[in-house]
C-alpha cells in the first residue's frame, strides 16, 4: 500500500511540475500581447484563447498534484488539534462521501464531453483565429482520472495512519515560506534557543 501511495505521489509530482511551465507560457504570451497591442498597435488574434486555455490546463492538472501535497484549502483550526487517527477517520469519511464520487463524475462526464468535442473537431466560437478546443477538453477526463488515482492514494494514506497512528510521509518539493518559518522556530525551541 505504501508503494502505491508513493508511486501515485511521484506521478502527480511529475504532472504538476510539467504543467507548471504553463505559467511561463502565460507570462510571455501576456507580455508579448501587451507589447504588440499598446506599442505596435497590432493586437494578436490568439492571445486571449491562449491565456484561458493555458490557465484552464494549469487549473485542471494542478488538482491531483495539490491533493498529493495536502495543499487544498482546509478549515484546520480544530482539525490540526486532533490526534492523527481522528484526522485520518474524518479524512477517510470525507474522501469516500465527496471526493471519490465527485472525481468519478468528473471522469465520466469529462470523457463524454471530450469525445463529443473530438468528433466535431470543435473550435472556439469566441476566437477570430478559430482555436481548437478539443485538446483542452481532453484534459478534463485526464484530470478526473488523476484525481481518482490520487484520491485512492489518499484513502490508502488514511488507512495507513489508522493502522500506525501516524501519517505516512509525503513527498516534499516546495514549501510555503510560512511553513518554513514555523519549522525553523520549532527547531530553535528544540535546541533551547529564544524564539522571537
Amino acid at each position: 500500500m505504501e508503494r502505491f501511495v508513493r508511486t501515485v505521489d511521484k506521478l502527480n509530482l511529475w504532472v504538476g511540475h510539467s504543467f507548471a511551465w504553463t505559467i511561463l507560457i502565460l507570462t510571455f504570451g501576456g507580455a508579448y500581447e501587451v507589447f504588440v497591442r499598446y506599442l505596435l498597435r497590432a493586437p494578436t488574434t490568439w492571445a486571449f484563447d491562449m491565456s484561458y486555455m493555458m490557465y484552464g490546463a494549469l487549473f485542471l492538472m494542478a488538482g491531483a498534484y495539490t491533493l498529493s501535497r495536502n495543499g487544498h484549502v482546509r478549515g484546520d483550526v480544530i482539525y490540526r488539534l486532533w490526534p492523527p487517527r481522528v484526522q485520518a477517520t474524518v479524512d477517510l469519511v470525507l474522501y469516500l462521501l465527496f471526493l471519490v464520487p465527485g472525481c468519478a463524475a468528473l471522469l465520466y462526464s469529462g470523457w463524454n464531453f471530450a469525445a463529443r468535442s473530438w468528433r466535431q473537431w470543435e473550435v472556439s466560437i469566441y476566437s477570430p483565429a478559430g482555436m481548437p478546443v478539443y485538446p483542452m477538453k481532453t484534459l478534463i477526463p485526464i484530470a478526473g482520472f488523476l484525481l481518482v488515482l490520487q484520491g485512492t492514494a489518499e484513502i490508502c494514506r488514511c488507512l495507513l495512519c489508522l493502522r500506525d497512528g501516524r501519517w505516512p510521509p509525503r513527498l516534499h518539493d516546495v514549501e510555503e515560506l510560512e511553513t518554513a518559518i514555523l519549522h525553523e522556530k520549532e527547531a530553535m525551541r528544540a535546541r533551547g534557543e529564544t524564539v522571537r
